[in-house]
């Protein structure tokens, strides 16, 4: 048997390689079809807010008198409200408002969580102990007070309320971080980085922070819901985005409750679309933490059964 037959017979036939990011969405598709639902939501509502200014070019705050407290029409999809004004237009631009509030005060969060979460988690001992116990003591008042001392002392506005989400969440989240960086460390990866001499942030940056990335993406995700529906509440008492700004948690405060006999629409159309908005990324949120999550899929490696794969050759 020549070399040319051995290397025929052990040939393998190649198989495509998909990216990780593609592997991500098939798995979401076939396995968690209501978080791939979650994500179409999610997708939708950030082209709308996006391209707000598109969809809806004549702004959140066109009054016309005559067309006051029309029902929904073709002419005006979701009605009108007390002074004429159209709500899909007010819809499409309060979606842009949640997402500018959501992203701004989640990735402020998520930043606050990395850095007490990382130093916390890597530093340990008496530093670690302190900086819990002040995580126990903000985390032991409810948070709706918290929020209203806060608005309170800063005003309302788009930026406090950034401000306040950020931090509120921020803390709470470092709790999470800390525990999945008390977990890699010990790894031996870090233990030989340490041993050869590295120093702690380039520790934290390059070996011990991309291992923690599963957890921070599934936090990021989860909180844009709870800072959109946070911020609802707040606006619905009156302690949010000031009017006339278009805040979904205002619209049915304000017009919703005022008219909810006259002109029910007033009402159901921004609590429909903050219903949504929040399920979609919650299903969302929940579907990546599944596939992301070791414990939560098996032994499973990565993205899938790679590493079951190897085991079973």
């Amino acid at each position: 048997m020549n070399t040319a037959s051995l290397t025929a017979g052990t040939a393998r036939p190649k198989t495509r390689s998909t990216g990780p990011v593609t592997e991500f969405f098939v798995r979401l598709v076939r396995e968690k079809p209501g978080g791939a639902i979650g994500a179409l939501i999610f997708l939708i509502m950030l082209l709308t807010g996006i391209f707000a200014d598109v969809i809806a070019p004549d702004g959140y705050n066109t009054i016309n008198p005559i067309e006051r407290l029309k029902p929904p029409s073709w002419e005006h999809w979701f009605g009108t409200d007390q002074l004429g004004r159209e709500m899909f237009d007010r819809i499409v631009h309060g979606a842009q408002l949640s997402l500018i509030i959501a992203f701004s005060a989640t990735s402020l969060s998520i930043v606050i969580s990395t850095v007490l979460g990382l130093t916390t988690g890597y530093i340990g001992g008496r530093f670690d102990m302190i900086v819990q116990r002040m995580v126990d003591a903000w985390m032991s008042f409810p948070d709706l007070i918290i929020l209203i001392v806060a608005v309170a002392v800063l005003g309302p506005g788009t930026w406090q309320i950034v401000l306040v989400l950020g931090l509120l969440y921020g803390i709470a989240g470092s709790r999470i971080v800390r525990g999945a960086v008390v977990s890699v460390k010990e790894n031996v990866y870090v233990q030989a980085s340490q041993s050869i001499g590295s120093s702690t942030w380039s520790i934290l940056l390059r070996h011990i922070l991309p291992n923690v990335m599963a957890p921070l993406i599934v936090l990021f995700t989860t909180r844009l819901a709870a800072v959109i529906l946070t911020e609802s509440s707040l606006s619905f008492l009156g302690l949010g985005i000031p009017p006339p700004a278009p805040s979904w948690g205002g619209m049915l405060s304000l017009d919703g409750r005022s008219y909810m006999f006259l002109a029910p629409w007033l009402a159901i159309a921004p609590g429909i679309a903050l219903t949504t908005a929040v399920y979609g990324i919650n299903m969302f949120g929940d579907a990546m933490r599944d596939l992301l999550d070791p414990r939560m899929r098996g032994a499973g490696g990565r993205f899938g059964g790679a590493v079951n794969m190897r085991i079973a050759n």
